[in-house]
């Protein structure tokens, strides 16, 4: 019995869908369907159609259960191989190409234990069905024999061992893989036939190989691949009729990568343009169209658009909870660092706030000289570093802001002049007046307006050029810290030179707004540039007044 599965839905589909009850199903009539296709020519015989109905059934509908039971459809279908070829039926074309698919899917979802015994077992019925009655094995036979089957089997190892992985594109190697098993598909099933056409044998084998070499890049150029083996299939249906049939699987497989990613009106047209090069290749004469050959025909092409949809659907919720856990991972950081914060304010808040209360007792208790101005200064830096951490930590409980946390670290006063010595070495004549009223202002308004400043500069180096005359001021005015940063024109230089990715400007919007301040730009009266930036800081922030006034050229 199975018990229900436990993990969440991600999506609102149906959960029987997110089963695959349907892809079975699908897989199922595909697989009937195929033998209809293919043998369905047979049935004007001395047997009644319903035979062949009913071989149709036994080699199709155990398809059904490829994906959950593998190991014993393999082993129905080689056994199955071996008597409809003792009987002679035309079923047996549809089991050479169902029993691989079903050895391959062995092979992805099991270990060598399950799957070695059963691929020697497909391998020996496929040398039965290949070789005559007391006609003995040649080497060409055993290669065949082998080949066929190794080839999925190989493939479906290299994608178990991808499993678990949680890459979206595991390897080159996948792409290999596909090659390969292109090569190998289209060279073992059409190679006793390259002599029956009019080509030369080595341009025959020439476009087969092509044909199965462009699987390599069907992961990446579906589109492209699908119409090439369309072309493919219809030069081989005219050149040498016998090869069309079988290259036809390659064609289905590009249609199922392309179904993975194609919107729905281009995965129609792929459709109806599969449907009519496998039309051409299967009806070699008008009789043979008829409305229950056309519903098969559609039955086969449509099975790897299902499967194709239903990767594509997997892939995505794939993708969903990927991004679900690394939201989930992000939260949970983010709460780290906002208990940090608290603790860390919490500390050393308490140990300053001692030390200022403690300094201002001392002052008020009668302390003069030298001594109370120590007094003065250790209170007026506790108090700084008080509203600092109270700025931090804000910073920090904002989740949404976009104020990197590297900003509050570097000291502003130390990223100003960096900007002005970067600009200064680049060719710019920069001016950087500071007032001490600024140097007071709270760390994280100092730290963005230091932003501001070096992308400002960084602007009038890409548009004024070198030789500029830029001037630099960071100020207290009206309850706010203003930037503003005016530049002449100075030796323009090429467009080319330092290209300019147009969001200089809403960046320093967004520092601004985070702070409820704002920015402006414009053209200067003397044809240079003017950038202002006003940053809003607390009441219980704000410096007191000073009046002198430093500067740094």
């Amino acid at each position: 019995m199975r018990w229900p599965s436990t993990r969440p839905i991600l999506t609102g589909r149906p959960v029987a869908f997110s089963r695959g009850v349907a892809l079975d199903a699908g897989l199922a009539v595909c697989g009937t369907g195929l033998d209809v296709l293919v043998s369905a020519g047979s049935w004007r015989g001395p047997a009644p159609g319903w035979v062949g109905v009913g071989f149709a059934l036994l080699a199709g509908l155990p398809m059904g259960l490829v994906r959950r039971r593998p190991g014993p459809v393999a082993v129905y279908l080689s056994v199955l191989l071996v008597i409809c070829d003792q009987l002679g039926a035309y079923t047996v074309n549809t089991l050479q190409v169902l029993l691989p698919i079903s050895v391959g899917v062995l092979a992805r979802s099991r270990g060598w234990g399950r799957t070695a015994p059963v691929a020697l077992l497909a391998c020996a019925a496929t040398a039965v069905n290949l070789a005559d009655p007391g006609v003995a094995f040649t080497g060409t036979t055993w290669f065949y024999s082998v080949g066929l089957i190794a080839a999925p089997v190989l493939i479906g190892r290299y994608l178990h061992s991808q499993e678990g992985r949680r890459k979206e594109d595991p390897a080159p190697l996948l792409d290999l893989l596909l090659a390969g098993g292109g090569v190998a598909l289209s060279v073992l099933t059409t190679w006793p036939h390259w002599h029956a056409g009019a080509p030369p044998v080595w341009a025959v084998a020439l476009g087969v190989m092509l044909a199965g070499l462009a699987l390599g890049v069907v992961r990446h150029l579906p589109g492209a691949v699908l119409l090439l083996e369309c072309a493919a299939l219809l030069v081989a249906d005219h050149y040498v009729p016998r090869t069309g049939s079988s290259l036809q699987l390659l064609a289905l497989v590009a249609l199922g990568v392309f179904s993975t990613r194609a919107a729905w009106p281009w995965l129609a047209a792929a459709y109806a343009l599969t449907c009519s090069v496998a039309a051409v290749v299967v009806a070699d004469d008008p009789a043979d169209v008829t409305p229950f050959r056309i519903i098969a025909l559609m039955t086969m092409v449509t099975a790897p658009v299902a499967i194709g949809r239903y990767v594509g659907v997997r892939q995505a919720q794939a993708r969903h909870a990927a991004e679900l856990a690394a939201e989930r991972t992000r939260a949970a950081r983010l709460a780290e660092r906002e208990r940090i914060a608290r603790d860390v304010h919490d500390i050393v808040a308490h140990h300053v706030g001692a030390m200022v209360l403690r300094a201002s007792a001392a002052q008020y208790a009668g302390a003069s000289g030298p001594a109370a101005e120590a007094l003065a200064d250790i209170r007026d830096t506790g108090h700084r570093v008080l509203e600092d951490l109270r700025g931090l930590l804000a910073v920090l409980r904002d989740q949404g802001g976009d104020l990197a946390l590297g900003d509050m670290l570097a000291d502003p006063d130390d990223v100003l002049r960096d900007a002005v010595a970067r600009m200064s070495a680049a060719g710019l004549r920069v001016g950087l007046r500071l007032t001490e009223e600024a140097e007071r202002a709270p760390l994280v308004v100092r730290a963005s307006a230091a932003r501001i400043v070096q992308e400002g500069l960084t602007n009038v180096l890409k548009h004024a050029g070198p030789g500029a005359l830029a001037e630099v001021s960071v100020a207290m005015r009206q309850g706010a810290l203003t930037v503003e940063v005016v530049n002449g024109p100075g030796e323009r230089r090429s467009p080319e030179a330092l290209p300019s990715h147009g969001q200089g400007i809403a960046g320093m919007r967004e520092r601004a707004r985070a702070f409820g301040g704002h920015v402006t730009a414009g053209p200067a009266g003397d044809g240079g540039w003017r950038l202002a930036a006003s940053l809003p800081v607390p009441r219980e922030s704000r410096p007191a007044a000073c009046h002198r006034v430093g500067r740094f050229a």
